[in-house]
């Protein structure tokens, strides 16, 4: 459409060139141009706030139309940064259109002429100008009504897997545990949960954090930081959300000012937890993302209050069933489970700053009999609605797979999920479940659903591809799975991964996936080989940024 709007006022007789630009809060998103000599649009984002509107230059008032403005060229350029483009193109004549988008929120459209135009001409130009700016209005309303409709769309689906989680445990810890898992990446980068004790003091009973590396330091902020345990009694106090980002983060340790990872948090969020008339605790979000990815009050406040009303119906019972409990929180730990024989570890590395959300995901679950079952996928796509699907798949995977489920019927019973689900994206899975055969061996069965195959690496040194292939999950009912089974023994490792670790491409435009095999012999003893992994594709990657999960089975034989 912009190309098609930009083509129809280059057509105007005497026109040499069209600019377009975009302001919010009082500054200049973007500007952009045309000319006779080069039509297609060249947009121009300058840095946030550098360039201000002109205290002399406003947008119609609210709830008027388009306003035409003529600007005479040979005298001054005027209405900054246009009037200088197009003059620089040769104009000495303009007539700019003004619209407003929203109530912070308007545009501008204008015309550059080599010469003023007739009288005839120029009438019939003003009135394109405001029929093309009735036309951009409408579409903007129509695009943001869609993006409304969709938010609010995927709210409500994370809000309904949020509940089925919650509703799922009657441990009120372990309820928000579940919460914080849920979160993080959806919502935010990091999720703190607090409860109140009976001595009314605020203890954080679980936090998360998109990367590995920073849950020790969100783990003793939570506990020993005044400015946050101030900032939650107010809440609580209060009964109110609070939102915080630039100069109310002041002397806190988050935002630009503080040190270490709370550098990178651009706004604070914490809701508080009630529940028929009690406090409960609170709710904290903090977050990388821009300040248009914050979720929307509607969400935080229902997914509090849904939280609230969970923990304070699971408290009643939770004395009844505290040994069922406590038999379900060892089948769903909140890390890597121990298992016999076996050493477990896992890493996450985020693609890039902003940070906007992706579909890795990783899981490790002991069923009912006592096999380990591995899961690893990767959901299309990034945001909101990718990440609202990789809970999705990684917590029905989760259930499915502690109910014993084998690992073919798990994939199938997700992929139905998915298709009725109908988002139009896909997502890729990897099972591998382990059941031990004898003092130092396990047979091997892994099912595997459009994902990259595993690399197994012999106690030998010899690394092997396991070949189970099938469709990806949410497209077509049949999935045609065809298991790869083995048998693995005290020494050997198994390596599962998404397409971030293989896609890592060098300035030299050689895929990591090459040198993968020798980067898992080599890595196989390391101390933790999924970390190790994912700091070689690091430091070789150049290009191919992409969310990357690492899940590695290590077998060290009996104990």
């Amino acid at each position: 459409m912009s190309r098609y709007v930009y083509e129809s006022a280059l057509a105007e007789p005497g026109a040499v060139a069209v600019t377009g630009s975009r302001w919010t809060g009082g500054a200049l998103g973007y500007v952009r141009i045309a000319t006779t000599d080069s039509p297609a649009p060249v947009t121009t984002t300058p840095p946030a706030g550098e360039v201000e509107e002109d205290a002399g230059r406003q947008p119609p008032a609210p709830g008027t139309g388009p306003a035409v403005h003529a600007h005479d060229l040979r005298r001054a350029p005027g209405f900054a940064p246009e009037g200088e483009r197009l003059a620089t193109a040769g104009a000495r004549w303009a007539l700019e259109s003004r619209f407003r988008l929203g109530d912070d929120d308007w545009a501008a459209f204008s015309v550059g002429f080599a010469e003023r135009p007739a009288p005839a001409d120029e009438a019939v130009t003003r009135t394109r100008l405001v029929q093309l700016a009735e036309l951009i209005v409408a579409s903007h309303h129509r695009i943001t009504a869609y993006r409304e409709h969709d938010k609010r769309q995927i709210e409500d689906a994370f809000l309904a897997e949020a509940s089925l989680q919650m509703d799922s445990s009657l441990d009120a810890e372990e309820t928000l545990r579940r919460v914080a898992r849920l979160a993080v990446p959806a919502l935010a980068e990091g999720c703190v949960v607090h409860l109140c004790p009976p001595d009314g003091r605020l203890t954080p009973v679980a936090h998360a954090h998109v990367s590995a590396s920073v849950q020790p330091w969100l783990d003793e902020l939570t506990r020993e930081s005044p400015w946050l345990t101030d900032l939650l009694n107010d809440v609580l106090e209060h009964r109110e959300d609070a939102v915080l980002t630039g100069d109310d983060l002041a002397g806190s340790p988050f935002g630009p000012t503080a040190q270490g990872p709370g550098r990178a948090v651009r706004t604070l969020s914490v809701s508080p937890l009630r529940a028929r008339g009690k406090a409960i605790g609170t709710l904290t979000f903090v977050y990388h993302r821009p300040g248009e990815d914050i979720p929307t009050p509607r969400l935080l406040g229902d997914l509090a209050r849904r939280a609230a009303l969970a923990i304070d119906t699971t408290t009643a019972y939770e004395q009844r069933r505290r040994h069922v409990e406590l038999l379900q929180r060892q089948l769903l730990p909140g890390a890597l489970p121990e298992w016999p024989g076996l050493d477990l570890h896992a890493a996450y590395e985020v693609a890039d700053a902003s940070l906007e959300v992706g579909g890795d995901f990783y899981d490790a679950v002991v069923d009912r009999d006592g096999r380990l079952a591995l899961v690893i996928g990767d959901v299309c796509g990034r945001g909101a609605e990718a990440a609202a699907l990789t809970g999705l798949a990684r917590h029905t995977l989760r259930t499915l797979l502690e109910d014993g489920l084998p690992p073919a019927r798990a994939l199938e019973r997700l992929n139905k999920a998915l298709i009725n689900q109908d988002t139009g994206r896909f997502v890729t899975a990897l099972v591998a479940v382990l059941t031990p055969t004898g003092p130092a061996t396990c047979a091997v069965e892994i099912v595997a659903a459009g994902h990259p195959r595993p690399l197994l690496r012999r106690a030998d040194g010899r690394v092997e591809e396991i070949a189970g292939s099938g469709l990806f999950l949410g497209v077509l009912p049949d999935l045609g799975l065809r298991p790869a089974r083995l048998d693995v023994t005290t020494g050997d490792t198994l390596v599962m991964f998404t397409d971030g670790l293989t896609e890592a491409r060098s300035a030299q435009d050689v895929m990591f996936e090459e040198l993968l095999p020798g980067a898992v012999a080599d890595s196989a003893a390391a101390p933790d080989p999924s970390a190790e992994l994912i700091a070689r594709a690091s430091k070789f990657r150049a290009t191919g940024n992409d969310d990357t999960a690492v899940l590695v089975a290590r077998m060290k034989g009996p104990q």
